[in-house]
């Protein structure tokens, strides 16, 4: 189990440093709720985004980001719901949800992966 953390914070990591390359705005990690955790809270430009990193180390069971479930986004928007809440920002803020997929060492970022209204 400690090597599967040790793992999964390496990969929140290159997603941190792959975003921060981007040019985002990190404003939080595992931001934690009631239900569920929010891996990355950043800025892109005017957007507030909350992202979700998966990782796979090969295809054999999908790609990782399959495994963000429509169960997954209803918790993520309940999350990104009480964060704005939290930190009082205006629910006119625009908001998206990012997913980046890791399979071994490839990273991609899906932009705006979801919607929930």
């Amino acid at each position: 189990m400690e090597n599967k953390r040790k793992l999964g914070q390496a990969k929140e990591e290159a997603a941190a440093q792959f975003l921060l390359q981007e040019g985002f705005t990190l404003l939080e990690r595992n931001y934690y709720f009631p239900g569920g955790e929010i891996d990355l809270v950043a800025r892109d430009q005017e957007y507030l985004v909350f992202i979700e990193v998966k990782y796979r180390k090969n295809t054999g069971f999908g790609f990782p980001e399959e495994a963000v479930t429509v169960s997954k986004q209803r918790k993520l928007a309940l999350g990104a719901r009480r964060y704005l809440y939290e930190h009082r920002i205006s629910p006119e803020t625009p908001c998206r949800f990012d997913v980046i997929s890791i399979c071994g060492n490839e990273l991609v970022r899906i932009e705006n992966a979801f919607c929930l209204t």
